[in-house]
């Protein structure tokens, strides 16, 4: 087979929760532990580290990937879902997994998907697993596809278990309420293994400190031992950051960031608490190779999506955040863009809580409601419909790169044209 025939075998034969949704959806680890016995447990032949919560563990993965990488290590990366190609959810030191690889992996091993019929994400790890056993990488950072318990990926045992946040995703899956949600994604705490808690919130501190009591797991609430002091952005537009201690005293200074988005100051308390923890296990992460993670971070792993610019004149911009805590930190970042007037390019899946993102909505903006080519995504119509009703202004333009080209020809040189509401939309223009 040829690498498009292959992936064209991997979407239409094996079930992909992105694109179908529900259907999709094994809530159970069956076919993740009868593939890694098949192909001898590669997961235990290198380091891990576990990355979970509702927003913000895809820019975590590729911090805590980027730091590793400068520190000299042989890094494999993990994550979901990709933009644009395939291969983005698996790389070593930022390089994606070879079209080869991947063909061969499911040439070879065909007969035994077709027997056992795995979803798309359990085959996925089964094959990130296997090539970085096969290529003898150091350490994994492996990002978790949705919850945690019962996500494909919790069959490590890693250095640390690090859980960003905890907010309304996946809802008909997770639990509705925090406190649910946060007992899924605390599925990821393993015995006696730090575990690091990115925001503490009251409904689900004591969730995981019961979980981590439990298991005999020591338990760091990231926000309650640093917290970002002084903001800046560099004149070549890095973020810039100064870490305290929770007594105030200055631990990291002008620490500079190439993750756009003003959220990165709540993920990287999670990464450099990660990193306190990671420093015992190998002596060349020093302060540099830190500082030096960071400022690379995107640059060395390849990251996209997070608050990306794609042009200027006007200003153009997209953000993968999709749920109510993402689009809330987005409308923040908007109002805080010097801009005229705003354009958004517009589109959600059906499955998520489309309402009460509406209501976060800016209602003078104008919108071009469009809609992924995915079956998930919602109708562009019905989306219109929905945030008509809620005051909002604009029109429909189902093709997502014909509705950025209408935004493009209705804007001016100092307005603002943002690309969001499902990570689907980002990916067809990034």
């Amino acid at each position: 087979m040829t690498y498009q025939e292959t992936l064209d075998y991997m979407f239409s034969q094996l079930p992909m929760f992105h694109r179908v949704g529900k259907s999709a959806y094994k809530a159970n680890l069956d076919n993740t532990l009868i593939l890694d016995e098949h192909f001898g447990h590669p997961h235990t032949k290198f380091k891990t580290i576990h990355v979970a919560g509702t927003n913000g563990k895809g820019s975590t993965s590729h911090m805590l990937a980027s730091i590793l990488q400068d520190a000299g290590l042989k890094v494999g990366l993990y994550t979901s879902p990709h933009l644009r190609d395939f291969r983005e959810r698996i790389k070593i030191n930022g390089v994606e997994v070879s079209e080869a690889y991947v063909v061969d992996f499911v040439e070879q091993h065909k007969a035994l998907f077709e027997k056992i019929q795995p979803s798309f994400f359990e085959m996925t790890v089964a094959l990130a697993f296997k090539y970085f056993a096969d290529e003898q990488i150091d350490v994994a950072v492996v990002e978790v596809g949705m919850g945690g318990r019962l996500d494909s990926t919790n069959i490590i045992s890693p250095l640390v278990s690090i859980i960003t946040n905890i907010g309304f995703d996946h809802t008909e899956f997770l639990g509705d309420t925090l406190a649910k949600i946060a007992f899924e994604k605390g599925g990821i705490i393993k015995p006696q293994t730090p575990a690091i808690i990115g925001e503490s919130h009251p409904e689900t501190a004591s969730v995981f400190a019961k979980i981590a009591e439990e298991v005999q797991a020591s338990l760091v609430f990231a926000d309650q031992r640093y917290r970002v002091g002084e903001r800046s952005l560099t004149s070549d537009g890095l973020q810039r950051f100064t870490i305290e201690s929770s007594a105030g005293d200055v631990v990291y200074d002008d620490v500079e960031v190439d993750l756009q988005g003003s959220y990165q100051a709540k993920n990287i308390l999670g990464v450099l608490t990660a990193v306190d923890v990671l420093k015992a296990h190998f002596p060349s992460l020093t302060d540099d190779a830190v500082r030096r993670g960071l400022r690379h971070a995107s640059a060395q792993t390849g990251l996209r999506g997070r608050w990306f610019k794609l042009s200027n004149n006007p200003l153009t911009i997209c953000d993968t955040g999709h749920n109510v805590d993402g689009i809330t930190y987005i409308v923040d970042q908007i109002s805080k863009t010097p801009h005229e007037k705003l354009y958004w390019v517009f589109g959600m899946v059906s499955d998520k809580e489309i309402n009460k993102v509406i209501q976060l909505l800016p209602k003078d903006a104008y919108y071009i409601f469009t809609q992924a080519s995915i079956p998930r995504a919602k109708d562009a119509d019905l989306l219109a419909e929905e945030c008509r009703a809620a005051g909002l202004a604009g029109e429909v333009e189902k093709n997502v790169e014909k509705a950025v080209e209408k935004a493009r020809s209705m804007a001016s040189s100092n307005d603002l044209i943002f690309i969001g509401g499902s990570t689907f939309v980002v990916a067809e223009v990034v």
